[in-house]
């Protein structure tokens, strides 16, 4: 999971973009990066960390220009940790693009040693992004014959992009001389929406992965990309769209509602917050169905993204709602950090209880999801170290029993805690007293709640549905062992570049 963001500006884009992937950073804390287009030269900079660690004032001010694009990256399991990987991406051919990308491809094998042995295209790193960057650059040079490019070309290439990829990616790229270019995989699995300012210079374009970013930047938001949709923004700001691809459908990551994104958001015409609120009643009607309201003396969140459920349920189940464990904001999200050991640390240094809130009582702990236990086991027995009588655990999603394949790093079931056991065994797992999950259809009905258009998500991690028809028992089994690979050594520093001319300092 990637945040990313793009910009047609009226003067200099560098603070914009940075202040857009402080606003995403959420949605990835490994890496930055920022490249910006002035006349016909790129220049970028991105290094490991997170955005306000990377950018320093001397690199801000090596990024000048009046568009370019950015990204905060989350890595899935088998990538490396050599900077290299971190993005933008950039080739010089054929027309010098930049390139960032969320979500990732099922194909991107096969579509490599395609790039190599029938497009004669060279691919630097072991990233599905630069495979697909160059699957688009070997697309625009087809579209346009190698001279140049108008929007029909453009949409053309989108097209073939289309037919020749699958997964899930939602992508913007700067091409040097003409524009920004942004579109979205067929089933519009991640999301992409498109923000505009009026200034006295002219209009301003934005496009982003979540609204929160266009909205805190001061653009309104104007709509989602459509699943398959391309949308190009010429360096006047002019705006073209045009959908390209075959047979489109909305088949949204139902994940980026209960986990993913940012609460503010809006994704697909549905609220994230008001999504987890209804969340939180249907998970309340199965505890009122399957508990002792009277056994439950206080309903508390994992904070944060369960708190809208927590407090919903506690609504509507008429019980009182503490806040009982206070979170350290300092330190990374648990799910993204490698290696059991390292998680489990994590969450104590995290995550601290109030031992009144728990004293002698009969708590039940809500969370967004359970994933490979780690957390929830940790926090239980916070709980009983504070005093906690009896402790209850309710998930707001349902059990995730199979690998994600579209950019989650949750990729082989023997880490998923609800591989292979029954609720009961879950529960003596995290040490609960009861265990109660959300059905799958509550969980999908209190989306569709808010947006009655949607007729499927992408949930494959819940019923081992992969919506894209290519996943099949041998590349899970590949995937797997990809994640056992070691990656490359971290690098220390940033790689800060001006294409076509030398580098600069960093």
């Amino acid at each position: 999971m990637c945040g990313i963001v793009g910009v047609i500006g009226r003067g200099p884009v560098n603070q914009l973009l940075y202040d857009s992937l402080l606003l995403l950073q959420h949605r990835g804390q490994d890496a930055a990066g920022i490249a910006t287009s002035q006349g016909n030269q790129f220049n970028m900079y991105k290094a490991h960390g997170l955005v306000r660690d990377v950018f320093r004032t001397r690199n801000m001010r090596s990024l000048p220009g009046t568009s370019g694009v950015g990204q905060v990256r989350y890595p899935t399991a088998g990538s490396s940790a050599s900077e290299e990987e971190a993005q933008p991406f950039y080739v010089n051919a054929p027309f010098g693009i930049m390139f960032a990308h969320n979500g990732n491809l099922t194909n991107w094998r096969e579509l490599r040693e395609s790039l190599y042995r029938v497009d004669r295209r060279h691919i630097n790193t072991n990233s599905d992004s630069e495979v697909l960057l160059n699957v688009l650059a070997h697309e625009l040079q087809s579209s346009a014959n190698g001279v140049s490019l108008d929007d029909d070309a453009i949409f053309r290439a989108v097209s073939a992009v289309h037919k020749r990829v699958r997964g899930a990616y939602a992508v913007v790229a700067q091409i040097s001389g003409y524009g920004l270019l942004a579109f979205r995989d067929p089933n519009g699995i991640r999301p992409l929406c498109i923000g505009r300012m009026e200034t006295d210079e002219g209009t301003e374009w934005m496009v982003a992965s979540e609204s929160v970013a266009l909205e805190g930047s001061g653009f309104a938001f104007v709509r989602d990309v459509d699943p398959g949709e391309a949308v190009f923004i010429d360096l006047d700001g002019r705006f073209v769209s045009r959908q390209c691809a075959e047979n489109p459908q909305l088949v949204p990551c139902i994940f980026e509602y209960v986990y993913f994104a940012r609460p503010d958001s809006l994704i697909d015409g549905v609220s994230v917050y008001d999504a987890r609120l209804r969340m939180g009643e249907y998970l309340a009607d199965k505890v009122a169905r399957n508990m002792r309201l009277g056994d439950i003396d206080v309903v508390m969140p994992i904070p944060d993204s369960s708190r809208p459920a927590a407090m919903q349920l506690a609504a509507r189940l008429n019980l009182d709602y503490r806040e009982g464990l206070i979170k350290n904001r300092y330190v990374g999200r648990t799910f993204i950090m490698p290696g059991q050991a390292v998680r489990r640390k994590s969450v104590r240094q995290k995550l601290n209880a109030i031992g009144m809130e728990f004293k002698g009582k009969n708590v039940l702990l809500v969370d967004d999801s359970i994933v490979r236990g780690t957390t929830s086991r940790e926090i239980v027995d916070m709980a009983r170290a504070a005093g906690a009588n009896k402790v209850y655990f309710a998930s707001a999603a349902p059990p995730v029993r199979f690998p994600n394949v579209y950019g989650i790093d949750m990729p082989t079931q023997s880490e998923l805690i609800a591989t292979g056991r029954s609720d009961e065994e879950i529960a003596r797992a995290i040490g609960a007293d009861s265990l109660i999950y959300q059905d799958l259809a509550d969980m999908q009905q209190s989306v569709r709640d808010l947006n009655p258009k949607m007729s499927r998500f992408e949930a494959s991690c819940f019923d081992g549905e992969y919506v894209t028809g290519d996943i099949t028992a041998e590349y899970l089994a590949r995937l797997g062992q990809s994640r056992a690979e070691p990656g490359q050594d971290e690098g220390a520093s940033g790689l800060q570049f001006n294409m076509g001319y030398a580098a600069n300092d960093a």
